[in-house]
């Protein structure tokens, strides 16, 4: 599998094409902002550091949904079934376009099938700083109809026995025990320990900046999308901090409330139509 590393000062970062587009690690110095993953082998992409989500985000309930009239059937996750989650693009090789030290550019083209009913065609640029990772995605719609779209990443940062996330926020989606949302509660956002948390929610109104601090670093992640989902539990050794576009199972709310997709974040690409998304992480030692 190929493996492409890339370096900018004290920072290094290792991104996997052939695995999802996958950032199998990323360092300050000799530190791990994000999971990361040495040496062969690698695992599948969801055990990486961070991965796309492309064309959608988090789960599609029941691993279906009514689109224009047609319902699509969809494979729904080994893992997370019934449902299928985080799009495609964490499942696919990518191609790379161009690379140079501390900059590479991939791209995906998706063809309509059984995960995903809808050609697209997706790049992703990777940059890093002295400072940090700056991500950019860019999905066309080549299907010769108006589409359904979202955008995001799943970066799972290091949670270190200090960590602390915070960040400002208008409201939560509380998750039943199908882990699909239910309802939505206002909420001025969350400042909290990550080593205490139980927490597996989307947040919208997202103010565009998340601080994660440690006895180590402090992370500044941000992002041009409004909505973010937090992920971890007092067991696990990472937080997932994702900014995404939409709501977690957008197009299932749709079809039973009466929600709109403006009001969800969810894209209606018309055919050629051009949706972009941008993640900042900004990184500094506090020791």
């Amino acid at each position: 599998m190929t493996l492409i590393e890339l370096a900018s000062d004290t920072m290094r970062c290792h991104v996997a094409p052939d695995l999802g587009a996958s950032i199998m690690g990323l360092w300050r110095g000799d530190v791990p902002v994000l999971r990361s993953v040495a040496h062969e082998p690698y695992p599948v992409a969801g055990d990486s550091g961070s991965y796309p989500l492309v064309p959608y985000s988090n789960r599609i309930g029941q691993a279906c949904f009514v689109w224009a009239g047609k319902r699509h059937e969809l494979r729904a996750s080994e893992v997370h079934a019934p449902h299928a989650i985080h799009g495609v693009g964490w499942q696919k090789p990518w191609r790379v376009r161009y690379q140079q030290d501390d900059m590479v550019v991939m791209a995906l083209t998706h063809l309509a099938d059984r995960d995903w009913p809808f050609s697209f065609e997706v790049t992703q640029q990777f940059v890093l700083t002295p400072s940090g990772l700056n991500l950019r995605m860019r999905l066309i719609n080549l299907a010769d109809q108006p589409v359904p779209a979202g955008l995001g990443w799943h970066p799972m940062f290091v949670k270190r026995a200090h960590s602390r996330i915070a960040f400002e926020a208008k409201g939560r989606w509380e998750m039943g025990a199908d882990l699909l949302p239910t309802h939505r509660v206002a909420v001025a956002g969350l400042d909290a320990e990550a080593a205490g948390l139980t927490i597996d929610h989307c947040f919208d109104g997202w103010g565009g900046v998340v601080h994660l601090r440690d006895e180590l670093l402090h992370t500044r992640i941000s992002s041009d999308l409004a909505r973010l989902v937090v992920y971890t539990h007092q067991a696990a050794d990472i937080v997932a901090i994702e900014p995404v576009s939409h709501v977690n199972n957008a197009l299932g709310l749709m079809a039973d409330t009466d929600a709109t997709a403006q009001a969800l974040g969810l894209h209606i690409l018309g055919p050629g139509e051009v949706m972009t998304a941008e993640m900042n992480l900004i990184v500094e030692n506090l020791t």
